[in-house]
């Protein structure tokens, strides 16, 4: 086994912890959290809530929270794209959006705070 696969286990692996780790809430209200697709090269990386998720009207904040709390523990991730299957199908990549947002991805701003 190369090194290369066994760094790009150890990440994959170190994310599905984060998502344990910091979200059990989202499998405790019926919700589901998978890791679509890693990018080595870029440092991105794909999630996809289900289950109760989809609708909820607190997955926006659960999403901002997973973005800006995944960055800031595993240094090898510079972007985390997420979404609920109810933005059109597309499989995720959106961001949430708030009343009166303006968008700055530039900023230290995390946003709203998930409720947990």
């Amino acid at each position: 086994m190369s090194t290369e696969t066994q760094e790009g286990d150890d990440l994959e692996e170190r994310v599905a912890n984060f998502l344990r780790r910091n979200f059990p809430q989202i499998q405790m209200h019926g919700g589901s959290a998978a890791i679509q697709d890693i990018d080595r090269e870029t440092g991105e990386v794909h999630i996809q809530l289900g289950g109760a998720c989809s609708g909820c009207g607190i997955s926006p904040m659960t999403i901002q929270a997973i973005k800006s709390r995944m960055v800031k523990e595993i240094p090898e991730i510079t972007k985390v794209h997420a979404g609920t299957g109810m933005d059109g199908g597309a499989g995720g990549g959106t961001s949430p959006s708030f009343p009166g947002e303006t968008v700055d991805d530039g900023g230290d701003d995390e946003g709203p705070q998930a409720p947990f």
